[in-house]
């Protein structure tokens, strides 16, 4: 997969550049509110590879966060390892400051099933123990399969069963949906869950 190629057959445009952002806007505006509300000063922010590191480093700068931004690679944490092949695209994990005790937020592109989310959590609790974790994802569809749900969602889908959402990017960042090609089944990670 490489940037700006939507790995989903039959893709349409679902969400343009320019919803993308103000999606991205609004959601830095809601994290701001909750992370004052839980008196968090500062907050590290960590996104999952690939699509949520894109949207982390939008969000991230909105807020203007001091700490430097982290990553996820969650390829060896996954439920359906086995399936997706014994070559995954691993990618390093970066946390720039201990996560003892701080508070986090951890940014996913599309939340659908959950089971991502699950996964990056045990990453990040591989890495110590945080006072906190806000989630974030830039879309939510149904079909969640885990009882996660995130604290800021910046744009909701109803779609058809098969269908799927999937990031394009990094710049611009595009929302497409569409149905995911053959022999490859809907619980991947580029697929959104």
């Amino acid at each position: 997969m490489t940037p700006n190629e939507p790995p989903i057959a039959n893709t349409a445009l679902f969400r343009d550049a320019a919803a993308v952002e103000t999606a991205i806007a609004r959601m830095s505006q809601e994290l701001q509110a909750l992370l004052r509300a839980r008196g968090a000063t500062s907050a590290l922010m960590i996104g999952i590879h690939t699509g949520g590191v894109w949207v982390a480093e939008r969000l991230h700068a909105l807020l203007g966060l001091t700490e430097p931004l982290g990553h996820l690679d969650i390829s060896f944490y996954r439920d359906d390892f086995t399936r997706i092949g014994m070559h995954p695209r691993v990618r390093p994990s970066h946390l720039p400051v201990a996560v003892d005790d701080r508070h986090v937020v951890l940014v996913d592109d599309v939340l659908q099933s959950g089971r991502t989310i699950r996964a990056a959590l045990n990453v990040l609790f591989d890495y110590g123990r945080p006072a906190s974790v806000l989630l974030a994802v830039l879309a939510e569809r149904g079909g969640r399969e885990l009882p996660i749900e995130p604290n800021v969602v910046g744009l909701h889908a109803d779609l058809a069963p098969g269908e799927h959402l999937k990031l394009a990017g990094p710049d611009p960042l595009t929302l497409h949906r569409g149905s995911p090609p053959a022999g490859r089944s809907g619980g991947s990670e580029a697929a959104g869950s």
